[in-house]
């Protein structure tokens, strides 16, 4: 029997969200799991989730996807300074958690965000990526890297569609009809004021906004069963983010 595939949203460093999810769901032997990036940045507990995630992937087959936010933390990992930008957005708490780290640990971690694959097709022509991508060839043409992580004009598209529209129809958005399915992280559904995975045409929004104290998601992609993390918030009730 054909193992399960979960696709599992933003982490944004809080790791007891992370760790209450994998506790939900019903992993069995030949099941997939595929993140889609941003694993850091936000909460207190960057450190402990890739260390969760480098565990995970000695007992089930994993494939970690790089958001934007995973590369400002290697490029700091790698002996750049620390730009305004990720400082801004979530940095300042990575930093505290990493910086009196072991240099063991950090090549690691290194070593790790290195090893991120920049998007992944499976084998039923279903994409996995952070934010998207704008060539009409799909994200292997794409003219810069950075539409993998920072696009929102492929979410965009799919939101506007004529429900009425389906992939085989010509007037179909030629990016969307390239694949089976799409499955993006990088832009909470709180955005849209939905609290689970949003389906927009054949794309599956999973970012349900841990960054913003909400869940931690993960969509099984064949029959649409969803688990969460409790609210993010209420794991960290006295943190404060700045």
């Amino acid at each position: 029997m054909e193992g399960k595939t979960y696709v599992i949203g933003d982490i944004h460093g809080a790791a007891l969200a992370l760790q209450a999810l994998l506790e939900r769901l019903p992993l069995a032997t030949g099941d997939r799991l595929v993140f889609l990036g941003d694993y850091v940045d936000g909460w207190p507990e960057p450190v402990g989730v890739v260390e969760q995630l480098i565990r995970v992937s000695h007992r089930c087959s994993c494939i970690f996807l790089r958001g934007n936010h995973d590369i400002w933390i290697e490029d700091w990992l790698k002996g750049r300074p620390a730009n305004r930008i990720w400082l801004e957005n979530g940095g300042r708490a990575t930093l505290r958690d990493y910086e009196a780290r072991s240099p063991v640990l950090k090549r690691r971690h290194l070593e790790f965000f290195g090893n991120l694959s920049n998007y992944y097709i499976d084998e039923k022509n279903r994409l996995f990526v952070h934010g998207g991508f704008t060539s009409l060839k799909g994200p292997q043409m794409e003219r810069s890297r950075d539409y993998l992580f920072n696009d929102r004009s492929l979410l965009e598209t799919a939101l506007a569609l004529n429900p009425a529209l389906k992939p085989t129809d010509p007037y179909f958005p030629r990016r969307l009809r390239l694949f089976h399915e799409l499955y993006i992280g990088h832009t909470p559904t709180l955005h849209f004021e939905v609290k689970a995975p949003l389906r927009a045409g054949n794309l599956w929004l999973v970012d349900t906004g841990a960054t913003k104290g909400w869940k931690v998601s993960a969509l099984e992609i064949e029959h649409k069963e969803v688990y969460q993390s409790p609210p993010v918030s209420s794991l960290y009730p006295d943190f404060k983010k700045r």
